[in-house]
Parts: structure tokens; C-alpha cells; sequence
């Protein structure tokens, strides 16, 4: 996945989408056709609710949409630096690397998307696609979080919350363009995903041939290269000679 993709369903249609609340209060981003590397986002997460005093409740958990920023910054850094290198996490060692490690097991989210933008290498100039559910539902984008605390003069200590999309091997088509995707998950995975009790994820990072058999690819404008641009039409699809139609290679589930 090479950092850009789409969302453009308000919070309150999201929330209905992946049964969840509107957690938002006001703060959602607007609908955005070219996500670039720390800009603010929308993320499902499911937690214990705490009372007053901070304390949470064991017995009950509740699932919401938040918003974060698309990078992720793990609490013991310095600064916020170094975000936009840390967008994505590999799904084969985010249970291992210290930057990863922790909030793959104790926050997890989902990050909806219409589609991500991916770019196939070619001989002068790299084609970009997009690449969305055929039914017109939501990616769901295995994702973690994180919390940074950040001193701030006038409003003093403030939380800063970030996340990652998870990525793994693109099996069949999606492997025409290139050789990683997102970890998208399908629907029977998503309670296990958020579950805020369970501390092992191991048996969700695996892609689902379910979920990429409903995937439509197509190729794109070259404009989405440029983060100014931001409309629609970045996802519209564009005709392509035969001499530009991808390759079939072959990177299947083991």
C-alpha cells in the first residue's frame, strides 16, 4: 500500500454501517478523496466505557467512531516527527516491533475507507488504480492506535491519537499491481478484531480471499499523484491500452 485512499461517508452513516456510535462531536474531517499521510481520519474502535474518575467498566464495552491522525506515533516518542513514516505496519511483525507491539494488542481499530489508491511500476511512469468493494460498502482496514501526550502552552496536556493500517501479501488480482495491500476484514472478523479483552490477534492477520474476490481495481487519473487534488473524480475509472493492462503474477494465500 503506497499511503493514499479515500473516505467520504459522514461518521453518523459509518456508525450505522459498522454498528457503532457517532463519537465525533463535531471534530469529523470532511469527505476527503486523497488521504495523505497525517491527515486526520475516521476509526472504529470498541472499548470499556470509564466513569468519572477514569475508571472503566469490564462488563460492558462500546463501539464508536472516532477521529485519529494517519500515523502512527507510539506514546514513548519524542515528537510527532515521525508520523508519516509509520502510516502502515506490516501484519507479518506488528506482534513483534517495539513501535507496533503494544497497541496491537491492547488498541486495535478498523479504518473505513471507500477504496485505497495503489501504483503499479511500469516503464516511465507508475499507473495509479483504486481499489474498492463492488457492492458499494466500506473497507474495513485493520488498523492500531495509539495515544501521544503532547504539552501544549495554553491548553497544557492534550492527547494526541494516531493509528496505522495493517498491511499484508496482495493475493490474486490485487497482485497484478502490487505485491502488498491493506488487511482488510470481513465481517465475521471485525468483533474479534476490536475486542478490547483479547490480547492476541494472531489468527485475524491472515488476507481473506472472501473479501479481495469482492474487490473491484481500475486504473485512474494521474492526478491522484498530487495531494492537491481532491474531488470525485479521482476515482474514476480511465481506459487503458492492452500494452498497459497489468501482468498476472502469482502471490496466492500459503
Amino acid at each position: 500500500m503506497c499511503g493514499r485512499y479515500a473516505s467520504t461517508k459522514d461518521p453518523a452513516l459509518l456508525a450505522a454501517e459498522f454498528d457503532a456510535v457517532d463519537a465525533t462531536e463535531g471534530d469529523a474531517p470532511v469527505p476527503d478523496y486523497n488521504i495523505a499521510p497525517t491527515k486526520s481520519v475516521l476509526a472504529v474502535v470498541e472499548r470499556h466505557p470509564r466513569d468519572e474518575e477514569g475508571t472503566p467498566d469490564p462488563t460492558v464495552t462500546e463501539r464508536s467512531v472516532r477521529v485519529m491522525k494517519w500515523g502512527l506515533v507510539p506514546h514513548w516518542a519524542k515528537d510527532l516527527s515521525g508520523a508519516a513514516k509509520m502510516i502502515n505496519a506490516r501484519s507479518e511483525s506488528v506482534l513483534e516491533k517495539p513501535s507496533y507491539r503494544d497497541s496491537a494488542a491492547k488498541r486495535r481499530c478498523i479504518i473505513p475507507a471507500d477504496g485505497w489508491y495503489e501504483w503499479q511500476p511500469g516503464e516511465g511512469r507508475k499507473q495509479p488504480f483504486f481499489i474498492n468493494p463492488n457492492d458499494g460498502t466500506s473497507l474495513a482496514m485493520a488498523g492500531i492506535w495509539s495515544v501521544w501526550w503532547q504539552n501544549d502552552e495554553e491548553l497544557g496536556r492534550k492527547p494526541v491519537i494516531t493509528c496505522a493500517v495493517l498491511t499484508t501479501d496482495a493475493i490474486g488480482e490485487m497482485a497484478t499491481v502490487h505485491h502488498r495491500m491493506p488487511l482488510v476484514l470481513p465481517r465475521d472478523r471485525w468483533s474479534a478484531w476490536l475486542d478490547p479483552d483479547s490480547s492476541d490477534p494472531s489468527a485475524l492477520l491472515a488476507p481473506s480471499r472472501e473479501v479481495v474476490d469482492g474487490l473491484e481495481l481500475r486504473p485512474v487519473s494521474m492526478a491522484v499523484n498530487s495531494v492537491k487534488n481532491n474531488s470525485p473524480e479521482l476515482m474514476d475509472p480511465i481506459p487503458l491500452t492492452t500494452a498497459e493492462m497489468p501482468e498476472p503474477t502469482l502471490f496466492e494465500l500459503s
